[in-house]
């Protein structure tokens, strides 16, 4: 009697410890309709009725790197509750530790970096990895010296990959190339992670923040967390003394956040050959148990160590393209399913790469806002919303931002040259509903359905049906002939207007 009393008891007990574990952490099954976004001040009073492409508004020049901040106080970005940001870290520079009251995604547009991210709860055991850091440990310990630095994992990312950052959680980049590194984050400031106010809100660990980092309302600068607790009280806690203190309050520290660090960092990780080979393991792993959940041979559930859960993948790479067509471009997608942190951050990524003339089927998105920010090239974009009114009609160029508000038809064209773009969803599952091609909305109503509705004739109906009945997404050009002439104009504008370079940028 005893012996099932004690089983029944761990039973219930291990049952509510994998269900609150799932909750919090949000690696658990999820519907795919479902969200946890809660609506901002004045949400519900959002209409879209008129969309505009965005640039950065402000730009802090910082020790070693520029940070590009779009505005927040837009309307179309707070009703959507979406924050957006573009780095540039210099090489040797280390972007300074911080969190964020909002769950994140990064982008990384260009070079390459050393990121940490620091799991409250997970042990501080990174030299595992490299046999002789443990070696010297131990030798250093029997000859009476003081023993190797221990710290969490340590991970590179590079150009392509896509960053999943947690709300309220540290983490920090440090540029070991030799160019500049850009990321690009996009923060989603209405998910249920932030009970502070609807704006997006960073918390250094160390430094100063600069004017106009912050907000408008910041006309001077403001110190890190450190910085208002009273000096002897720190003291106390830290266990040190009250001049180290004051250096870690930064009360002199006009560098920014991020830092130049002439030495470079000597920092336990794999080497960079160990990194590489890892990261492609990695890769063809989860690429092949991502297909293998798709023929249902795979279950859900806490199949992933939360202190050593993937933060990262990539979304450049051709071959692990979603959709793809040699003659109009690639859809790559990441979700929940790829990525089963993005449970955590309640928010989803998507690449695009439209080759020459090539049209992306007009679509909506069914449970998320899109935000698209362009990476390369032009293209043209038209947003419609439910009473048929055009929110939208003009040009994307590199850099800019455009909101893609839930539930409204969207139609994307290239020009001349190709257009790339990323597009970071509110939603980790995130759902799109085609209006033409394959698997779409006309082709899976009936004849007569569609010919009652648009008082068709049977033949034009069954046209309409099967136009592009092949094609899935991506629709590569049929007729070879020259632009139109608000096409032409376009083209005129942006070739008199030209993209400014990363170099440029940076110099």
């Amino acid at each position: 009697m005893a012996t099932s009393t004690f089983f029944l008891y761990f039973s219930l007990c291990l049952s509510v410890l994998l269900h609150g574990c799932a909750a919090q952490f949000g690696v658990g099954g999820q519907s795919p309709w479902h969200s946890s976004r809660g609506l901002g001040i004045g949400q519900r009073a959002c209409r879209f009725e008129r969309l505009e492409a965005l640039e950065p508004s402000r730009r802090v020049q910082h020790e070693a790197g520029i940070t590009e901040y779009y505005d927040e106080n837009n309307e179309q970005l707070r009703c959507a509750g979406l924050s957006a940001r573009r780095r540039i870290i210099n090489p040797r520079g280390l972007r300074l530790p911080a969190y964020s009251n909002a769950p994140s995604l990064v982008y990384i547009k260009q070079g390459r970096c050393l990121m940490g991210i620091v799991y409250p709860g997970c042990p501080e055991s990174y030299q595992s990895f490299q046999q002789q850091f443990e070696q010297s440990r131990q030798e250093g310990e029997a000859q009476g010296q003081r023993p190797r630095d221990e710290h969490q994992k340590v991970q590179r990312v590079r150009e392509g990959d896509v960053v999943a950052l947690p709300a309220g959680v540290t983490h920090w980049f440090y540029n070991d190339g030799d160019v500049p590194a850009v990321a690009v984050t996009v923060s989603d400031i209405s998910n249920s992670a932030n009970q502070l106010e609807p704006r997006r809100r960073e918390f250094l660990l160390a430094g100063r923040h600069q004017r106009g980092g912050q907000s408008y309302e910041t006309e001077q600068q403001s110190g890190n967390i450190l910085t208002g607790f009273d000096t002897r009280f720190l003291a106390e806690a830290l266990g040190v003394n009250q001049e180290l203190v004051r250096r870690l309050q930064s009360q002199n520290d006009e560098r920014g956040e991020i830092v130049h660090v002439p030495q470079g960092l000597q920092l336990l990780r794999p080497s960079r050959i160990q990194d590489e080979q890892k990261q492609q393991q990695e890769e063809e792993f989860y690429g092949e148990r991502y297909q293998g959940e798709r023929r249902g041979n795979y279950t859900n559930g806490l199949d992933e160590n939360f202190c050593t859960m993937r933060i990262r993948e990539n979304i450049n790479d051709p071959s692990r393209a979603d959709i793809y067509n040699p003659r109009s471009g690639r859809i790559t997608v990441l979700n929940n399913q790829k990525l089963p942190i993005l449970n955590n951050v309640q928010m989803s990524a998507n690449r695009v790469v439209l080759r020459r003339n090539v049209v992306l089927a007009p679509h909506w998105n069914i449970n998320a806002h899109s935000l698209v920010y362009v990476t390369g090239g032009s293209g043209r974009v038209q947003i419609v919303n439910h009473q048929g009114r055009t929110v939208f009609d003009g040009q994307l160029r590199q850099r800019q931002i455009l909101l893609i508000p839930q539930n409204y038809a969207v139609l994307k064209r290239s020009y001349q040259d190709q257009f790339e773009y990323v597009s970071f969803k509110t939603n980790p599952n995130a759902m799109v509903s085609k209006i033409t091609g394959k698997a779409s909305t006309i082709g899976a109503l009936p004849l007569d359905v569609l010919r009652a509705s648009y008082r068709l004739t049977i033949e034009q109906a069954r046209r309409l049906k099967n136009s592009r009945r092949e094609e899935m997404a991506l629709f590569a050009p049929r007729f070879q002939r020259s632009a139109s002439e608000e096409e032409s104009k376009y083209d005129q504008e942006f070739q008199g207007n030209p993209d400014v370079t990363i170099t440029q940028v940076v110099n």
